[in-house]
C-alpha cells in the first residue's frame, strides 16, 4: 500500500479520538450535572404527595397562620420544581358549563419540562352525584415545539 492510504487512515484514527475524547468529557459534564435527591428529599416528596392526594391536609377553613401557609407552600412548589423538572409558566381557566351538580372547566398550562417548552389544554369535567364529586379529564392536548427535539415532540403528541 501507497504510503498516503496509510496517512488517511492515520488522519481519520486521530479524529476518531479526538471525537471520542470530546464525547467522553461531555458524558462526564452531563453526569456532573444530573441532580440526584437524598434520602431526605425522596421522603420530603413523598410526604408531600401523601399529604396533597391522600387528603391529610383538606384545605378548607382559614390557615391559622397564612403568611406561614404561604412559606410552605412555595417551599413545596420549589422542591416539586426541584425533584420533577417541570415549571408551570402560566395557567388560565374558562368555565364553559355549570350547573347544579355539573361543571365543566377548560384549563390552559405552559411551562417547561427540564427546560423544554410546552402548552397544555385540557377539560376537567366534574360531577357531583348526593355526597360525592367525580372528576375526569377529556380533550387532553399537549404540543411542545419541535426544535432539535422533534422526536420527543411527535412521541407526546401521539
Amino acid at each position: 500500500m501507497d504510503s498516503s492510504v496509510y496517512q488517511v487512515y492515520e488522519d481519520e484514527i486521530q479524529l476518531l479520538e479526538e471525537e471520542i475524547k470530546l464525547l467522553s468529557e461531555k458524558y462526564e459534564d452531563i453526569q456532573q450535572e444530573s441532580t440526584f435527591f437524598s434520602d431526605e428529599e425522596v421522603l420530603m416528596a413523598a410526604k408531600l404527595f401523601q399529604r396533597e392526594f391522600l387528603g391529610e391536609h383538606k384545605g378548607y377553613g382559614p390557615p391559622v397562620d397564612l403568611k406561614a401557609e404561604v412559606e410552605s407552600l412555595e417551599r413545596d412548589l420549589s422542591f416539586l420544581v426541584k425533584f420533577t423538572g417541570i415549571q408551570i409558566i402560566s395557567h388560565s381557566k374558562k368555565t364553559l358549563e355549570k350547573t347544579v351538580n355539573r361543571t365543566v372547566q377548560k384549563h390552559r398550562l405552559s411551562g417547561n419540562c427540564q427546560s423544554l417548552p410546552f402548552s397544555l389544554e385540557f377539560q376537567l369535567l366534574e360531577v357531583q352525584n348526593k355526597e360525592k364529586v367525580s372528576t375526569a379529564v377529556t380533550d387532553l392536548s399537549i404540543t411542545m415545539e419541535s426544535g432539535q427535539y422533534s422526536e420527543i415532540s411527535k412521541f407526546v403528541s401521539r
